[in-house]
């Protein structure tokens, strides 16, 4: 798998290279940059979120990415699923990964690949805000419920 994060990082930065303002759901992504801070973090429970992008693109039924802030301490809720998949990228912090009972930490750089349909979440594990980005990709094959 170690092998297959630089890809995914590669094909991630190209995406957002070439994407635009960030589109309402539903609209088509357009070519363009996303200056980090726009849109600004909303606060959660746990930390805080910013959508960059969600919606279709030439190839993708959905293509979305958020900014996420987990505080020390917090989760990403219990082990859940998502029937797409999903790439993380850890910008600061460090994180407890959960995927199906396995524990692995998360730090600095690193990449997060979720399958579809796995069991997972992520514990901030250190003393400050972990920020990460959160790129999720559907495709024909995703189950549409």
């Amino acid at each position: 798998m170690k092998n297959l994060a630089p890809c995914l990082l590669a094909a991630l930065l190209t995406a957002v290279a070439f994407a635009q303002d960030a589109a309402p759901r539903g609209s088509a992504i357009q070519s363009g940059v996303f200056p980090w801070g726009t849109p600004a973090l909303q606060p959660t429970k746990t930390g805080g979120r910013a959508i960059v992008f969600d919606g279709p693109t030439s190839t993708l039924d959905r293509f979305h990415c958020h900014i996420s802030t987990l505080n020390p301490g917090q989760n990403t809720g219990a082990l859940h699923r998502h029937p797409q998949e999903e790439l993380i990228v850890v910008k600061e912090g460090t994180l407890e990964v959960n995927i199906d009972g396995k524990i692995s930490t998360a730090k600095v750089g690193d990449m997060i690949l979720y399958a579809a349909n796995e069991n997972e979440n992520m514990t901030n594990t250190g003393k400050t805000p972990a920020i990460y980005y959160v790129i999720q990709f559907w495709t024909p094959s995703t189950p549409k419920s």
